[in-house]
């Protein structure tokens, strides 16, 4: 429990309230905690996680001023929204999620003097976001660390960049990975079959690099079937490279589902060929269901996947990289099952719903109870490290 002597009043807030992980995040929280706190919601629109914390119970309130592009008079008026609905509130702490939540709420936090915890799920400086961003970013998040009691971080990577940016002014910052729960849908990576399956999952956008995927696949002769699981503004792009290389027979574009984990089920290879990312939650959901991931050694993605132990590593944009390692585990099963076993076993050990929900209870203990957050210095990141065995190649 938070605390045995009585409950925690926990505001979250998130710019928007759309599918995304960010906001799968929230919901993991707003679940696991609603027994053992009285939480409410803060987002700047209506979308499935204002509908998922109403089927919770949870108060909810919608400030539209909230928006994610900069905007000077909407900014305003979001911290002033913010500060007046914490002094009606008055919880015992903020939870901030996302950039622009992130700074506008730990500056309505200090005004009213309550605590705040912000999730860096990416930095607003980070490579991928906008130049107005990168501009304002850096310095507003190095003011409102300033501000801020504790700082999580998605991933080791995410912190480093934290720090060597001066983001260092936050009593304490420290690494939490993201969790999910477990299913029980499995693949089955290692079963020889004729044609295997390869999957992909992430909305198409530029970071995403499906393109790459395609350009990869025209190079492979063997029997395959090519899934994309996603939507957004890029897709047709990569519907029409697939035309040109006449792949449409191997290729399906399955939109966006809500039964990801059965397709990685049915799959026999995972591919995230990003550009940049954060810590990305579907190589948690490939690693869960004993799946071989292949993805762009990018942001903290190397703290998921162990080259040549759950997965292959490669250069984000190197065609050739993609190529090579997918043949490779097209050609073979025991390699298949064999990296995908061990993700399995390291989702297991390090990614589960239960473990990210322990660290951040234990954030929120301690200041809640005002002991030194000192101790928690370190929190995850030790556990990083790459096993010293891997898998040989020649198997």
């Amino acid at each position: 429990m938070l605390n045995p002597h009585g409950r925690i009043r926990i505001t979250y807030v998130i710019t928007r309230a759309e599918t995304g992980g960010s906001q799968m995040h929230v919901i993991d929280l707003l679940e696991g905690f609603r027994s053992e706190a009285d939480l409410d919601l803060v987002t700047g629109e209506e979308g499935p996680l204002t509908a998922r914390a109403r089927a919770l119970r949870i108060p909810v309130r919608v400030l539209p001023e909230l928006v994610q592009p900069i905007s000077p008079r909407n900014d305003l008026r979001a911290a002033s929204s913010l500060i007046g609905h914490l002094r009606i509130r008055r919880p015992d702490l903020v939870h901030a999620h996302t950039s622009k939540a992130g700074i506008l709420s730990r500056a309505a936090a200090a005004v009213t003097n309550v605590p705040a915890v912000f999730t860096a799920h990416t930095w607003a400086f980070a490579e991928g976001t906008s130049v107005m961003w990168k501009l304002v970013g850096l310095p507003s998040e190095r003011l409102a660390a300033r501000f801020t009691d504790c700082i999580i971080n998605v991933s080791e990577a995410n912190r480093r960049l934290a720090a060597s940016s001066g983001i260092d002014k936050a009593k304490l910052s420290v690494t939490v990975h993201n969790g999910i729960r477990d299913t029980s849908y499995r693949a089955h990576a290692g079963e020889p079959v004729a044609c295997p399956q390869i999957v992909t999952v992430g909305r198409f956008v530029k970071q995403k690099d499906q393109q790459l995927l395609v350009q990869a696949m025209m190079k492979i002769n063997r029997p395959y079937r090519l899934v994309f699981v996603g939507e957004g503004p890029t897709r047709e792009v990569a519907e029409a490279e697939v035309a040109r290389a006449g792949l449409q027979s191997q290729v399906v574009f399955a939109g966006d589902s809500r039964e990801v984990e059965q397709i990685l089920s049915q799959s026999h290879i995972f591919v995230l060929p990003s550009r940049w990312e954060g810590f990305p939650i579907t190589i948690l959901e490939a690693m869960r269901a004993g799946l071989p991931v292949i993805a762009s050694d990018v942001g903290g993605v190397r703290e998921a996947v162990v080259d040549r132990h759950t997965g292959f590593l490669v250069r984000p944009g190197v065609v050739s990289d993609l190529q090579q390692h997918i043949d490779s585990l097209l050609q073979s099963s025991a390699l298949r099952g064999a990296l995908g076993s061990n993700g399995r076993q390291r989702f297991v050990k390090m990614f589960t719903h239960d473990r990210m929900l322990d660290s951040i209870r234990k954030i929120y203990h301690q200041i809640w109870t005002g002991k030194p957050l000192s101790a928690l210095h370190n929190l995850e990141h030790a556990e990083v490290f790459q096993p010293k065995s891997h898998i040989n190649m020649q198997s």
